[in-house]
């Protein structure tokens, strides 16, 4: 009867943290939070030790979030907390890996007595700096560095922290905002737990947290226990900014945990394509907890027992003072690099490589940026989108869909209504997935222009412009994706550059690699493709040639 009880309330404190989710996607002022759900939320205990995350949210946000609630409790111990306060942070190595990504922690009390710590993340519209560039050669400047400081104190807001915040960035009413419904989704949670707690009759978590810490461990050991025990090396070239970057990884599965050493990576770039250690650690960790583990919960339980270490310096362990704007280029390529280690040992388990980088259009204009002294309405936006997935061993990999970050698509319309551009262009792209027994996912094309004619910038952070995805046990390639205009000009797949008055942004997005030989693909599956227009030809014609 115990274990059952403690089930119930493990399943009830999910369906909190859920809600703590959708209050901040219901409440936030940016689109990157409201349509896309750039976001994470969660439950801790008293330890900083993650007891429960939200459905609803990133990878990169909840890993990384979820070790950073020991660095507020090391600047703000419990003792020192009150009811009403909230504390922020937006340090890349104690948050969740760059300026753009805010992270707020608040004390949650029942009855009176301190009970659990609730945090949160968003990735705002903007944060000052050059924008949303990986041009900038020190996090100094990317934007305004918020450290670990007291936002509200017993229900009184910092109002000198909330001036500085919005003498910092573009979109001040945005942030600002944003920044309300981080503390609202906080509260929500506490709310909700007080709940909770009364009805169950509780007045502490402690019971409940070492339940599910325990029971989340003993789980995922099982599941490492019954793989094959070893050490397998995995390898991906990617673009990088100005020359190639190798990512190396040697997964070891020894017993009771997985470890993952990034030994032999490239070193640091000069530029904002950086990952801290925070963010290399979330999506190692959710790239192997997909393969090894997928139906338990994700908590400190499990997280613990995934061990990731990468030399000082190198590209996936960057160092303060570091540029690290745009750290999701190298991090969401992990989990291939790990799938690649992993295939050795599992053979039939994992899916080929996809675009894994965001392909998000990250369009602003305003004075200085477009070099016309004004160039229209100043505006910043970003509006996620994304190329296709790699194939699965048993099924397609999906077109147009993010894998590993899980933000979702923004509708054209939304951003047609907040920026002053125009989307042409949303469409499949016809042959961009690597054929394959399974095919792989197709990519997107999309044409972007000024609504008024006049210039307008992007800050490109897109790879997989000259590495493809790979397809695996025979599957080939993906397209390579293509930045341009439409007269024919080809931009570069990283920084800031100018789409002139009149022009049109082309962007064709990457396709994911193709599982198995293509020989071997159904006729009947490889028709309806063509019938559909995902490819120009049957491919049993393609294969004749």
């Amino acid at each position: 009867m115990r274990d059952i009880r403690l089930q119930v309330m493990w399943n009830r404190l999910l369906s909190v943290v859920e809600e703590q989710a959708r209050a901040l996607v219901r409440t936030a002022f940016s689109t990157s939070a409201r349509e896309a759900g750039d976001i994470s939320a969660g439950v801790f205990d008293l330890e900083g030790r993650m007891l429960a995350q939200a459905v609803t949210g990133t990878p990169g946000h909840v890993n990384s979030m979820a070790r950073s609630v020991v660095h507020f409790l090391r600047e703000f111990p419990v003792e020192t907390m009150k009811p009403g306060d909230h504390f922020i942070t937006n340090d890349p190595w104690k948050g969740t890996g760059h300026l753009y990504d805010i992270v707020i922690t608040s004390p949650a009390f029942h009855d009176g007595k301190l009970v659990a710590l609730f945090s949160c993340t968003t990735h705002v519209v903007d944060i000052g700096g050059l924008g949303q560039s990986p041009d900038g050669r020190q996090v100094y400047h990317e934007g305004l560095f918020i450290p670990l400081l007291p936002l509200v104190r017993g229900g009184v807001w910092d109002e000198s922290l909330l001036r500085m915040v919005r003498a910092n960035v573009r979109e001040a009413v945005q942030v600002e905002g944003d920044i309300h419904a981080l503390v609202a989704c906080n509260l929500i949670g506490e709310r909700r737990l007080s709940a909770m707690m009364e009805e169950h009759g509780i007045a502490d978590l402690d019971e409940l947290g070492a339940h599910i810490i325990e029971r989340s461990r003993a789980g995922m050991e099982a599941a490492i226990r019954a793989l094959p025990q070893g050490s397998w090396d995995g390898h991906m070239r990617i673009d990088g900014y100005d020359a190639p970057i190798d990512l190396r990884a040697r997964v070891t599965i020894a017993g009771d945990h997985v470890a993952v050493d990034y030994a032999g990576t490239s070193a640091a770039s000069s530029y904002g394509i950086n990952c801290p250690i925070c963010y290399t650690e979330a999506y190692t960790a959710f790239g192997v907890k997909c393969i090894v583990a997928p139906t338990i919960p994700n908590n400190a339980g499990t997280l613990d027992a995934i061990r990731v270490t990468a030399p000082e310096g190198t590209i996936v362990n960057a160092l303060h003072p570091a540029a690290v704007n745009a750290r999701s280029t190298i991090g969401h390529m992990l989990p291939d690099v790990v799938y690649g280690a992993l295939h050795q040992c599992i053979p039939g388990r994992v899916p080929a490589e996809g675009t894994s980088n965001l392909w998000n259009l990250k369009l602003g204009a305003g004075h200085g940026m477009t070099g016309t002294g004004g160039g229209g309405t100043p505006f910043m936006v970003t509006t996620f989108h994304s190329g296709g997935a790699g194939a699965r061993p048993r099924q397609d990999g999906l077109s147009a869909t993010p894998f590993p970050s899980g933000v979702r698509n923004v509708p054209v319309e939304i951003t047609e209504t907040i920026a002053p551009v125009v989307v042409w262009t949303k469409e499949l792209r016809p042959d961009s997935g690597g054929a394959g027994r399974q095919r792989g996912g197709l990519g997107q094309v999309m044409e972007v222009e000024h609504r008024h004619g006049a210039p307008f910038g992007i800050f490109a952070t897109f790879e997989r412009v000259h590495y493809p995805a790979r397809g695996r046990e025979g599957g080939l390639p993906g397209a390579a994706g293509r930045l341009s205009l439409a007269d024919g000009t080809v931009l570069k797949g990283k920084g800031f550059q100018v789409i002139p008055a009149g022009g049109r942004l082309v962007v064709e997005m990457p396709g994911g690699g193709g599982y198995g030989p293509p020989e071997e693909r159904d006729p009947a599956a490889a028709e309806r493709d063509a019938a559909a227009g995902l490819v120009a030809k049957p491919l049993m014609q393609l294969l004749d040639k």
